[in-house]
């Protein structure tokens, strides 16, 4: 029996990986100029795939979440390993949340979190000098694009040449923004108004931590980013 496929735009990360990948202009990457870096748990699986595709290095990049105090549901901003904040503005201003709460929890993510990531992922060690590289920022999908800037800005504090998204669907107003702060963005299906993810995947299961752990565990030898 033939299988009917929804609205999705994608099966699964693997149909969406294969889609992204035919969005590259593999001639400008190689491995003595480019690492990629995925931005997410799945953004691990695309990370390590396009690095496969184009034979360069890839790593994870660590970022945390911070939650409103009304609503822990929601994230108001985000902090990356170099301990970069980006912060949602309008929902700051709409929830009246002070700053001081923001950078308190962004020290304590990077604390608690985003170090013992660290450990388990690289052994403790942080992201390498990125001087004259270019680096492409991997993920499954874009929503508010927070995760998003914080790697930009991140990768931009550790030297990186160029920068660029790889992603299979985002948001064109969000596209709009990240557009002006990368040198470009590789993405086959730009839409209007966002919903979730599990819209735009026919199956989409979390990625787990084992299998991140899996992915580092490979690209281990002869990677020292």
């Amino acid at each position: 029996m033939n299988r009917v496929r929804s609205t999705s735009l994608f099966l699964d990360r693997k149909e969406a990986v294969q889609k992204l990948i035919k969005e590259l202009p593999k001639h400008m990457f190689s491995s003595e100029n480019t690492v990629i870096l995925g931005v997410s748990e799945g953004g691990v699986y695309f990370a390590h795939e396009l690095a496969k595709e184009l034979n360069v290095p890839m790593n994870i990049l660590l970022t945390e979440p911070i939650y409103s105090l009304i609503n822990p549901e929601l994230s108001i901003a985000i902090v990356g390993e170099t301990e970069e904040v980006v912060i949602h503005q309008a929902l700051v201003d709409a929830f009246n949340i002070p700053k001081d709460y923001i950078y308190n929890e962004a020290r304590s993510k990077y604390s608690d979190e985003i170090l013992g990531y660290m450990r388990k992922y690289r052994n403790g060690e942080g992201l390498k000098d990125l001087d004259d590289k270019y680096v492409i920022l991997a993920d499954q999908c874009v929503e508010t694009g927070l995760t998003m800037m914080a790697a930009v800005k991140t990768a931009i504090s550790l030297g990186a040449k160029n920068i660029f998204i790889a992603v299979p669907v985002l948001d064109n107003v969000v596209y709009e923004n990240l557009v002006t702060i990368c040198d470009n963005i590789f993405c086959p299906h730009k839409i209007d108004d966002y919903i979730a993810i599990e819209y735009y995947y026919e199956e989409i299961q979390p990625f787990s931590f084992e299998e991140i752990e899996e992915i580092m565990n490979k690209n281990k030898i002869g990677n020292k980013y």
